[in-house]
């Protein structure tokens, strides 16, 4: 009898661990691009419980298949990123509220960060504590305000891309972005910014509280961040407005389906188009980033995408 166990556990043993090396082997060797697809009718509405074979999925025009699928409402990590320049000193209350609002109204199995900015960026959360999903943690983290100096916008972007690609625990990267003007600081270009969240496959909603006497605003800025990773910018025309976005938003986020696919490995630029069709709901829209960068052969991609469209 004692042998007989000895036996089970052994071939117990080695089954677990073949079935975890062979898990390994799959995280290795396929390389999954994941996208966070939301869906409108013709009245702009939300359209939420469709199926896998509601999707079609094409790259570079030709049909390609869906190999991950999931529903609405499944978790993210997030980052909020939160502009600390001088000129923020009025509107600081307004966007902490914002940025909480936005907390609050996401899946509680979320993963958050936070990321000030002004002329340089920094980290809210502790560096032993990178990710949270208390609201608490996060309002202490939002509130760390250090006004004054100019606008590293694109340093700030970075920085946020920096912190999914070392430890983002939910697949699918979501960044809420707030600030009042152009970036005048930062080492980085746009250019190196926006290839980072393409490449990292961040969904970017830029909003962009700004003045009008503020010759620093660039809105075209935050429209071709938004289009080029999949978001949408918004440009408030009130402070309580911020709010009521932010709220919007993380609704949108957990109303999207997630669409995964065997990505390329030629370092190239690839075209993405996802068509949703179902006869309950007619025409349909699907808003979803535009392209991906395959990988390389030693694993990093090296090009920059093509210029995005303007949504605004």
């Amino acid at each position: 009898m004692r042998l007989c166990q000895v036996l089970f556990c052994g071939l117990l043993w080695l089954r677990t661990n073949a079935v975890a090396d062979t898990q390994a082997t799959i995280r290795a060797d396929v390389n999954l691009v994941q996208l966070s697809v939301r869906v409108t009718d013709s009245a702009g509405r939300n359209v939420v419980g469709l199926g896998k074979d509601a999707f079609r999925l094409t790259i570079d025009n030709q049909e390609h298949p869906i190999t991950v699928f999931n529903g609405e409402d499944a978790p993210v990590t997030a980052g909020i990123v939160v502009d600390n320049s001088a000129s923020m000193a009025p509107k600081r209350t307004e966007v902490i509220a914002a940025a909480l609002a936005f907390a609050r109204a996401s899946n509680p199995m979320d993963q958050m960060f936070v990321v000030h900015f002004s002329k340089h960026a920094r980290f809210g959360l502790p560096h032993n504590n990178p990710f949270t999903g208390s609201i608490e943690e996060l309002e202490t983290a939002i509130s760390k305000f250090q006004l004054g100096g100019t606008t590293a916008f694109y340093d700030a972007l970075l920085a946020a891309q920096s912190q999914f690609a070392k430890r983002a625990g939910n697949g699918r990267k979501i960044l809420l972005a707030i600030t009042d003007g152009g970036d005048n600081s930062s080492g980085a270009t746009l250019r190196e910014a926006v290839d980072a969240l393409v490449q990292g496959e961040a969904v970017v909603y830029p909003i962009g509280i700004f003045d009008a006497a503020n010759q620093d605003q660039n809105p075209q800025v935050l429209a071709q961040i938004a289009d080029a990773t999949g978001g949408e910018s918004f440009l408030p025309t009130t402070l309580p407005d911020i709010s009521r976005i932010c709220v919007e938003i993380a609704a949108d986020v957990r109303r999207q389906y997630t669409l995964g696919f065997a990505g390329a490995e030629d370092g190239q630029y690839h075209q993405i188009v996802v068509t949703a069709s179902d006869p309950r709901h007619g025409l349909l829209n699907v808003h979803t980033r535009p392209g991906y960068f395959g990988l390389n052969p030693r694993g990093s991609a090296n090009r920059s995408a093509p210029k995005g469209r303007t949504k605004r």
